[in-house]
């Protein structure tokens, strides 16, 4: 799949986007953003869960929000789908177990986490996770979705840690099939640049 923004903007005078290009579907594209509000923005019209003011979002050549809306998915994005810190991991993989149409009984989540390694730390609150850890179990659960294609994530340097971290997970998403969109800060974007991470956004 092949999706591109192209001179999306959002906002009067693309106060909370301005005017960009950027374009993503195989392997792992890096976008970076700046201020509180813009990563937010780009990751849902990204995603096809917000129409841009200018500008168009194409999959594949042509304007489809709402495959756009099946394929992709949104990623740990702030005040949109980012777990409440004080709920328990176990509470969070039973939650996306049900959003991925899956089981989602007590039994279920703590299979789950058995089987990702993740069973002694089930009742830990999901905000006091490694950002690896964090990172990883939302991922996993989120491509459990029925035609989840590519994913974007949002601000995952917020977490702390190093962002060569995230981009490796990212990267090994990438391996098995999925598409991955990381819109992340410019401090973050110069620190991968060792890695041959480019700004695949372009504003104007």
């Amino acid at each position: 799949m092949h999706i591109v923004l192209d001179k999306v903007s959002k906002g009067r005078r693309g106060l909370a986007l301005p005017e960009t290009t950027l374009q993503f579907g195989e392997g792992v594209a890096l976008a970076t953003a700046e201020t509180e509000q813009r990563p937010t923005v780009l990751g849902l019209i990204a995603s096809g869960r917000m129409s841009p003011d200018t500008g168009t979002v194409t999959l594949d050549g042509r304007a489809q929000p709402g495959r756009l809306r099946r394929r992709v998915a949104l990623v740990d994005a702030p005040r949109v789908c980012d777990p409440a810190p004080d709920v328990s991991l176990y509470g969070v993989v039973a939650e996306e177990l049900m959003f991925a149409g899956r089981h989602a009984d007590p039994l279920a989540a703590r299979t789950w986490l058995l089987r990702n390694g993740l069973d002694a730390m089930w009742r830990t609150p999901f905000g006091d996770l490694s950002p690896t850890i964090r990172l990883r179990t939302l991922m996993e659960l989120t491509v459990l979705r029925h035609g989840v294609e590519s994913l974007v994530l949002v601000s995952p340097d917020r977490h702390g840690g190093s962002p060569h971290s995230w981009w490796m997970l990212c990267e090994e998403f990438a391996e098995r099939g999925f598409g991955v969109l990381v819109v992340a800060g410019a401090a973050s974007g110069a620190v991968l640049s060792d890695v041959g991470a480019t700004d695949s956004a372009v504003e104007r």
